[in-house]
């Protein structure tokens, strides 16, 4: 039995998962990588003087994991692992989570500083891409 094309392209793309672009407020200046790991395990909280206000979706959420993947080389477990020691020894919070990406979007479009992600489609003229794989 052969499988048609589209259906096996379709699973592809399903199982390769989503590929977030990192946002910000559009007075953010642009990321490399190694700082946007830094602002998300809470070891850079400032950019050229403004505070940055990093921002996740929930546990479980498909951008979140391509995020973690993607941009931080982390699953799940690793990031919260992380995140329960930094907390306990007095080190930070891990940057608040919020429910969807429209969530995410409002959040960064209304702070000076904040930073997100969200799905390339989703992406609206009032943020700035700051990174993209």
């Amino acid at each position: 039995m052969q499988i048609p094309l589209f259906l096996l392209l379709l699973f592809v793309i399903f199982v390769t998962g989503a590929d977030p672009v990192i946002i910000g407020h559009v007075d953010t200046p642009s990321l490399d990588q190694i700082t946007l790991q830094r602002i998300y395990t809470g070891k850079t909280v400032t950019l050229n003087g403004v505070r940055v206000t990093p921002v996740n979706l929930s546990p479980g959420n498909e951008l979140r994991i391509g995020f973690l993947r993607n941009y931080l080389q982390e699953d799940e477990a690793e990031y919260i692992g992380y995140w329960t020691v930094r907390r306990y020894i007095g080190k930070g919070a891990p940057p608040q989570e919020l429910k969807s990406s429209d969530d995410v979007l409002q959040f960064v479009i209304q702070n000076l500083g904040a930073i997100g992600y969200v799905d390339e489609m989703e992406l609206t003229p009032e943020v700035k891409v700051l990174l993209k794989k």
